[in-house]
């Protein structure tokens, strides 16, 4: 287990990324953490705060009660703020909320009221620093994820096949497409660390075909690679059933039915990775508490396939899967962006 503590040089880095984000002297920045944030995280950006001569405060909450027996990992819906509106109004007033809680509030019910108002979020993964170092973002990566998000958001129909067997269609019309390498720097913006991707969330019964997880392919949620196939057959956006004989299938299957809740098996988002410096062997190089894997969801060329929580379709659970994937060809209608894995030349 790597040693967690206040070095110097990740002083820098946040100084780094707070100034590409725009934050300036005397503006007024909360560090929202909770009970059981890791700690190195918020000291880091208290310190960096400092030196840049933001107003810095911190808010801290208690991380709440589990609300089920069920293990959550990996949603983006922190339930930190528990939508406190005195929290929630206070936020809001910043300049800046620099998001440090285990989940993050990138899917949380919170979200849009803290931005509507100007103030930008800045989202820090539940990393070990050193992944954080490794990742930093850049205005070079933004506009590439930015061209993107355009490439899908002017396209109607997005195509994912492979030599495994995936065959997937996503109709994309009224899609809005999205992309970030992980920058806040505008008012109501909100950026996450790392980052690197283009993906959209798919309307209501956009998502058909066949889904084949292939060996070495990525299971975020248990932060595992794949030793045997999984296939999922998605009909109108939902996951019907589920095809394997490894444990890989046996876990996955069993930890979705345990939800007992339909949406948990619905598309959340799709999309592909954009970060030249993300590594997709990095999760073999960590103990799983170092890291929340989130340098995997953003390596260059994976196709990024998630279930649960898609606000665009009105549909809300805490189940939530990630799953990088190696290999696989991406199509908006006639336009190749990725190859086999590979990006199109426009997007390196």
């Amino acid at each position: 287990m790597l040693i967690e503590r206040a070095e110097g040089k990740w002083v820098a880095d946040f100084v780094e990324v707070f100034g590409l984000c725009k934050i300036r002297r005397g503006e007024v920045v909360a560090i929202l953490s909770e009970s059981q944030s890791r700690p190195v995280l918020t000291e880091l950006a208290e310190l960096a705060l400092i030196q840049m001569g933001a107003r810095a405060f911190h808010v801290r909450m208690p991380t709440p009660r589990l609300e089920s027996s069920i293990p959550v990992r990996s949603t983006g819906a922190s339930q930190a703020i528990g939508e406190l509106q005195p929290v929630v109004q206070l936020l809001a007033a910043c300049d800046v909320v620099v998001d440090c809680t285990v989940e993050g509030l990138l899917h949380s019910p919170e979200r849009a009221d803290i931005l509507s108002k100007g103030a930008r979020i800045f989202m820090i993964s539940n990393e070990h620093p050193e992944i954080l170092e490794r990742l930093k973002p850049s205005h070079a990566l933004q506009e590439k994820c930015l061209a993107g998000a355009k490439l899908i958001t002017g396209a109607e129909i997005m195509k994912i096949t492979s030599d495994a067997g995936t065959n997937l269609t996503v109709n994309l019309n009224g899609t809005q497409g999205r992309g970030s390498a992980g920058i806040a720097d505008k008012p109501g913006s909100f950026g996450y660390w790392p980052a690197g991707l283009c993906i959209c969330f798919p309307r209501p019964d956009s998502v058909n075909g066949t889904l084949v997880l292939s060996p070495g392919d990525v299971n975020l949620t248990f932060k595992r690679y794949l030793d045997t196939p999984v296939t999922f057959h998605i009909e109108n956006d939902y996951v019907v059933s589920i095809e394997g004989s490894g444990i890989d299938a046996e876990l996955i299957r069993g930890y979705y039915k345990s939800w007992n809740e339909a949406d948990a098996y619905a598309v959340s988002h799709v999309g592909w990775g954009m970060a030249p410096s993300a590594r997709w062997d990095a999760l073999a190089m960590y103990d799983k508490r170092d890291t929340n894997g989130t340098e995997l969801r953003a390596f260059a060329g994976n196709f990024l396939f998630s279930t649960g929580a898609n606000e665009t379709a009105g549909r809300y659970t805490g189940c939530h899967f990630d799953y990088p994937m190696r290999n696989c060809t991406v199509f908006l209608d006639d336009h190749c962006v990725v190859d086999s894995g590979s990006l199109a030349k426009e997007l390196l």
